[in-house]
């Protein structure tokens, strides 16, 4: 399955790596954390990793390394505004489950 990327998240990763001035793309990851098990990384890449995969959706990299992308096949990163928040929303296909407070999954 593949990565993908609405067009409001593109643009909004490719403003963070105009205005940072550096950086080959964006990583997406996973960590242990929370009250479901896993959470969301997102954090930019200036080189990469012997096990990182590297996505090219429109203009922007997506860097995932091999350990997340098992718990990432098809997952599409979008960028939402509502009211004055705003933030990535990740829809996860493999994601079985969130705690109440969205900070967490279980796969």
């Amino acid at each position: 399955m593949a990565i993908t990327m609405t067009p409001a998240a593109e643009e909004r990763v490719k403003s963070f790596l105009v205005s940072r001035g550096k950086g080959i793309g964006l990583r997406l990851g996973l960590k242990t954390s929370g009250c479901s098990g896993m959470a969301y990384i997102l954090e930019f890449v200036d080189d990469l990793n012997d096990d990182d995969e590297v996505y090219e959706i429109g203009e922007v990299k997506i860097i995932i390394d091999a350990k997340s992308f098992i718990y990432l096949q098809g997952i599409e990163l979008d960028f939402v505004k509502e009211g004055l928040n705003e933030g990535f929303q990740f829809n996860n296909p493999n994601a079985k489950g969130e705690c109440g407070c969205g900070e967490s999954f279980t796969v």
